[in-house]
């Protein structure tokens, strides 16, 4: 199975921007696709954003025009970057990734993200 990293969650007022990183054990060329998820308290994990290996990308509609899912294929890491936050975006964020060859689901282990004045 993947491992996969997570870093740059945080506390961010309205408004502000943060960036998510995630880097997988194996090589990002060999997901099928990678992705965010987020899970706020009481409610179900839903994605966020999501990028195939061929470069398409998928939004929630609750953060399009405000987030954006990258891949640095340099790094071996796929980035979400966030801004204009605003305090429903206040969840666990958790990277997803999604073998090519075997078609296996990998979970980060969450990072939080919580945004408040």
């Amino acid at each position: 199975q993947v491992q996969l990293v997570e870093s740059g969650g945080g506390f961010v007022q309205p408004g502000g921007s943060l960036r998510l990183s995630c880097a997988p054990s194996g090589s990002i060329f060999s997901m099928r696709s990678m992705g965010w998820y987020r899970q706020a308290p009481g409610k179900q994990r839903e994605l966020v954003a999501k990028i195939i290996r061929g470069g398409s990308t998928n939004y929630a509609d609750s953060v399009k025009g405000r987030f954006t899912i990258s891949r640095d294929n340099a790094k071996n890491t796929v980035y979400l970057q966030m801004h204009s936050l605003k305090p429903e975006d206040t969840a666990v964020y958790y990277c997803n990734a999604q073998s090519g060859s075997t078609g296996s689901i990998s979970w980060g282990q969450g990072t939080q993200v919580t945004v408040s004045s």
